[in-house]
């Protein structure tokens, strides 16, 4: 009788982690804000709370002294980013060497999916654009229930695929998806080109991080041998 061989998951943020969007949203941020006449964050503001659900990142960029409805500003943020994404010039690229890692993971027989805090339309338009709509077992956003770094989206992906939890890493920029592993009882990898800096990732348990996609697959099967 040959041997059981354990499901492994590989999970993946999207925006800082896969795809290097960050351009597109610090303007339609700005964008967001204008429009409604709040003078918008800086940057460094922003990024902190990019892969929280969006209602939730605008709320917590409206100044304590702004009384505005952070769902307006949530819409007025998609329209910016449909513009964007509706111009001959938009770019929102792969970051160098992801495509080459899911290829290795997948060869290794490592099940692949996507948690984030994007909608489903605005991912699968994302994923559509770079082919990979396909490459993956299961698709999580935060339409489905809570964002991070809640542990529903991991846990549903957890069920969907029939995988252990410590059969399972979450890959993430964020510290988001660091403590949603945690609290899911799955693995943490951190990349340290996203969002959030290393000392904030290890801070909030990552077990590994990584500075480039050709360390990546190494470290999966370090965690997941």
């Amino acid at each position: 009788m040959a041997p059981l061989v354990s499901l492994r998951l590989a999970m993946f943020d999207c925006d800082g982690t896969l795809v290097d969007s960050q351009h597109t949203i610090f303007a339609a941020v700005r964008a967001a804000f204008e429009s409604c006449g709040i003078a918008p964050p800086e940057p460094a503001h922003a990024r902190a709370v990019i892969g929280l659900p969006l209602a939730e990142a605008m709320a917590a960029l409206v100044p304590p002294d702004a009384a505005f409805d952070s769902r307006l500003l949530a819409a007025r943020y998609k329209e910016a980013f449909a513009a964007a994404r509706a111009r001959p010039d938009f770019a929102e690229p792969l970051f160098p060497g992801a495509l080459a890692a899911l290829a290795a993971l997948a060869a290794d027989g490592y099940l692949l999916g996507v948690a984030t805090g994007k909608g489903r339309r605005g991912l699968e338009t994302t994923l559509g654009r770079h082919g990979l709509l396909d490459r993956f077992a299961t698709i999580q956003t935060s339409d489905s229930g809570p964002g991070k770094p809640h542990p529903a989206m991991l846990l549903r992906a957890i069920a969907e695929t029939g995988v252990e939890p410590a059969c399972c890493v979450m890959i993430g920029d964020t510290t988001f998806d660091v403590r949603m592993a945690r609290a899911a009882q799955a693995k943490a990898l951190g990349v340290a080109w996203g969002y959030h800096g290393v000392d904030e990732l290890a801070a909030a348990g990552a077990q590994a991080i990584v500075e480039s996609f050709a360390e990546l697959p190494a470290a999966v099967r370090e965690l997941l041998p």
